[in-house]
């Protein structure tokens, strides 16, 4: 185990001494935070554009309304309107910025202002609006008495009810559902983010291999350590180096996210699920760090790589095939055969799980052991082919010699 650790040691050194890999690993961040910044001019002036905000109001509400407006410096233009509910939708079919809000008595009953707006709008109008609901709640409380009936229509709060004009059907939200389904969305983000950057740190690994046998050093190297020792170490190493990545990349992202963002991401981030999130990515981690590594010794350039070796440097892109049917139906036959196939499992049950309101455990569990079971057997094949592919210079190996080496 201490020959594992000194080669885990000597690639992170030698790596974090390579300028394109010190390169590589902050300009990342840079073109996220870039984008971002970019994409956020290019919508300031929309963002900025007043919404222009028609309230029917039957509880002569609007004068505490506009004063929420002011206190909270919110960009709405509110005017009082006497139109009907079911007139909406052809008055905001050619219009832009702009809003109905319909409060009465079953406002403050079901604690739900319908609110119909255009669709097109500040992306920020759904969280602005919900400062409303301080007036509504104000009132609520004065009107209503103490019964348990009426303690109950408190404790729902007030809740403005969004539809875009293409969506005018009502569709109700609340606070409690919210929390839920970010308490999935953070955790499994964040996983999917881990399991990029080690992914594409385990990627490396093919040049690594076959940069040493190029330069003619894994004699040398093998001649004081093992091929266990030396695979084990350099999946170890690469592992590592994948976390920096994710590490120097939350560094640049999460305080742009807290600023733009007004969401608790911590508070959403560490739950208890978010142990199996990592669990996950770590799996698919070590199953495609072993494929790398084993494959990567088998070639005798990385820029020559035959047509073999190259299929396999595409395999953890295997699990894009399914987001589009993973998104359409998380329970459906094809999200369920992307969770079963080891390799699209690790991306496929951390989008499913972050998209399901309930999980399928027999699903999960099924998943995992398949994917536990897949890291074992690759690890054991990858350590065959490394043992003999990493001393085989001059030419890539074919297809028929790997399944000799692995036979042996």
């Amino acid at each position: 185990m201490s020959n594992t650790i000194k080669i885990a040691k000597w690639e992170i050194k030698r790596n974090l001494k390579n300028k394109s890999f010190i390169i590589s690993l902050f300009i990342t961040p840079i073109l996220f935070l870039a984008f971002f910044l970019l994409g956020n001019l290019a919508n300031s002036d929309e963002d900025q554009s007043v919404t222009t905000v028609y309230v029917n109001d039957k509880l002569n509400i609007l004068p505490a309304l506009q004063e929420a407006v002011q206190l909270h410096t919110l960009p709405f233009k509110l005017q009082k309107t006497g139109i009907a509910e079911d007139k909406i939708e052809d008055l905001l079919k050619n219009r832009e910025n702009t809003a109905y809000l319909f409060i009465g008595e079953q406002s403050l009953t079901d604690g739900v202002v319908p609110v119909y707006t255009s669709d097109v709008i500040s992306p920020m109008f759904a969280n602005q609006i919900q400062l409303l609901a301080e007036p509504l709640k104000a009132l609520q409380l004065e009107q209503l008495g103490l019964s348990k009936n009426q303690l109950a229509a408190i404790s729902k709060g007030i809740v403005f009810e969004q539809s875009t004009v293409s969506e005018i059907s009502k569709t109700e939200g609340g606070g409690g559902e919210t929390e839920k389904i970010l308490e999935r969305i953070v955790p499994g983000a964040f996983a999917s983010i881990i399991l990029l950057s080690i992914v594409f740190s385990g990627m490396m690994i093919f040049q690594s291999a076959s940069q040493e046998k190029k330069d003619k050093i894994a004699e040398i190297i093998l001649s004081s350590v093992t091929p266990k020792d030396l695979m084990q170490g350099k999946i170890i190493g690469y592992f590592l180096l994948g976390m920096l990545q994710v590490v120097v990349f939350f560094i640049f992202i999460i305080p742009i996210v807290l600023w733009k963002i007004d969401v608790p991401i911590f508070h959403y981030l560490f739950v208890p699920h978010l142990f199996l999130f990592i669990g996950i990515a770590l799996l698919g981690y070590l199953l495609f760090s072993s494929i790398f590594v084993g494959i990567g010794a088998t070639m005798a350039d990385i820029y020559t790589a035959g047509n073999f070796q190259g299929l396999v440097i595409l395999l953890p892109f295997l699990s894009f095939v399914f987001v589009g049917p993973v998104l359409t139906d998380p329970s459906g036959l094809w999200a369920q055969i992307g969770t079963y196939l080891p390799f699209t499992s690790p991306a496929v049950l951390i989008l499913r799980l972050s998209i399901l309101e309930e999980w399928p455990w027999a699903e999960i569990v099924i998943s995992l052991a398949i994917l536990i079971i897949s890291v074992w057997i690759f690890m054991k094949l990858a350590g065959k082919i490394f043992k003999v592919g990493i001393l085989m210079y001059g030419k890539n190996a074919t297809p028929k010699e790997i399944w000799s080496w692995i036979r042996q």
